[in-house]
């Protein structure tokens, strides 16, 4: 689902994901014409044929359905459907799922979380602190003056009960291993205000996934969307509304207010 595109948006995602595939088809078509010139047997042309196909489709797909490079839509308008209130971003990462947000609800303010570890340069590159590169692309939406940075743990949150009227989450959660989601959704549950909602973007290992990248987006991707329904509710939320769009599974929860 495409948002805005801004060249000067630094989102940080590793060259593989952006250009891997764009890499495969032209290093493909140099081998084609060699093997040409060198009169390959046929079934081998056939077969680098086809790798360059998949993987200019694969790359031009990327460009116009997923555009890592660009903040997303909201997949859902019930999310937030008042307009406004205090949102928390789990794993706020550079900054794509607040923007999308503060760009979807204009009368909202936002706490980006993020426990902007070593791990954060590992996902995301070096450069820049995370929370300036973070900083540097609310700035570029113009949504910076309705957002604060907050570094802390999604596993253990550091706000008291029934602090926020909202809560997204965009492929973070999914990292974790089961008792890492068990517990952030507990904590999220505690800093909902009763009648919450909790929107999730979780990677799906759907057929497009499979057809693009294999293994390479599998994080959690075993999981399916009834291992997340239970785990919402053990933890005290309603399932309001659900979806899905290439690569990514949502969810839209409603904290009970007898938690």
């Amino acid at each position: 689902m495409l948002g805005m595109h801004n060249p000067q948006f630094d989102f940080g995602y590793p060259w593989w994901l952006n250009y891997g595939h764009l890499s495969v088809a032209a290093i493909s078509v140099v081998i084609l014409a060699l093997g040409f010139r060198l009169k390959w047997s046929r079934w081998l042309l056939i077969l680098f044929c086809v790798l360059t196909l998949w993987a200019g489709a694969v790359f031009l797909s990327m460009r116009s359905i997923l555009d890592f490079n660009s903040p997303p839509e909201l997949p859902t308008q019930s999310f937030l459907k008042s307009g406004s209130g205090r949102v928390l971003d789990l794993g706020a990462g550079t900054g794509r799922s607040a923007i999308m947000v503060l760009k979807a609800r204009p009368q909202a303010t936002l706490v980006a979380l993020d426990l902007f570890s070593q791990s954060f340069d590992q996902h995301f590159g070096p450069g820049v602190s995370p929370q300036d590169r973070l900083m540097a692309n609310l700035k570029v939406a113009e949504v910076d003056q309705r957002a604060a940075i907050q570094a802390a743990d999604m596993r253990k949150l550091p706000f008291e009960a029934a602090t926020f009227d909202a809560i997204v989450s965009s492929y973070a959660i999914d990292h974790l291993n089961r008792d890492g989601v068990k517990q952030t959704l507990a904590e999220s549950a505690r800093v909902l205000k009763p009648g919450g909602e909790i929107l999730l973007m979780l990677i799906q290992n759907d057929g497009w996934a499979k057809f693009a990248f294999g293994p390479l987006l599998s994080h959690g991707a075993t999981r399916g969307p009834d291992w997340w329904k239970s785990r919402m509710q053990e933890a005290g939320f309603r399932l309001a509304e659900e979806g899905t769009f290439p690569v990514t599974l949502w969810l839209l929860a409603r904290r009970d207010g007898s938690v």
